[in-house]
């Protein structure tokens, strides 16, 4: 039987979602969990492999056994024994042939922002950048981001086929000293969303202008973005199935 997890996670805590050989992921420590209640090897397949220190509010993993009879008291036996940066959010059985990563219709990601008073015990969750933002002139950038394009310069993956991806949606919220971008595509590549909001951070600072994100995407060189922004104000926020 195949099962699909959903599960919330501090990133912080943790050396990125996927297993790693002597590094605490949060892969590897669901999967020891789930061995251990299980009593036979388990191995997962999860919807995205988030950085380190990157956290979620939404992940999914799938994993097979025969062994679960009642799912209510599974989901408590593996909350008892994760260490509580990692929590399980439900259950349920999937069809044998669902993909947790290829039948994801869309993800959306979201970073936080404060504009106000550092704060250090927020300092592992949200980006501390404690000076103004101009609003209008993100939301102009955005428009010229959104869409479908050659994100080639906003990842330092250097192996891919394809680095055409297809942003729907990137909304802006400004509540109090916080800024909140959310950002929607079906798939994203490695460090994408955390240059855009690197490239959004040099724009607002004069340091480049709405009019160089034309030679960025002509370009197609990482050198041409700016700054990829910290991993600490990113979440993987919602993921949609079919």
């Amino acid at each position: 039987m195949k099962y699909l997890l959903e599960l919330s996670y501090d990133g912080s805590k943790f050396y990125g979602f996927q297993k790693q050989n002597n590094k605490e992921t949060v892969q590897g420590n669901v999967e020891s969990v789930l061995s251990k209640i299980l009593d036979e090897k388990i191995k997962t397949t999860g919807a995205s492999r988030t950085d380190r220190g990157v956290h979620a509010y939404s992940q999914f993993i799938t994993f097979e056994t025969s062994k679960i009879k009642d799912k209510d008291k599974f989901i408590y036996s593996l909350n008892q024994l994760l260490d509580g940066s990692i929590y399980v959010k439900s259950i349920k059985e999937v069809s044998d042939n669902f993909s947790p990563r290829y039948d994801v219709v869309m993800k959306e990601y979201l970073y936080k922002i404060n504009i106000g008073e550092y704060n250090p015990i927020e300092k592992d969750y949200i980006y501390q950048y404690n000076e103004k933002i101009n609003i209008n002139l993100m939301k102009k950038a955005i428009k010229k981001i959104k869409g479908k394009h050659n994100f080639k310069s906003f990842t330092s993956d250097t192996d891919k086929d394809d680095y055409i991806r297809d942003i729907k949606d990137i909304k802006i919220i400004k509540d109090n000293n916080y800024i909140y971008l959310y950002i929607k595509a079906k798939s994203f590549l490695r460090y994408m969303i955390r240059n855009i909001v690197g490239l959004l951070i040099d724009i607002n600072e004069g340091k480049k202008s709405i009019d160089d994100i034309d030679y960025i995407f002509k370009s197609e060189d990482r050198k041409t973005c700016g700054r990829c922004i910290d991993a600490c104000g990113l979440y993987l926020n919602k993921i949609y199935y079919k």
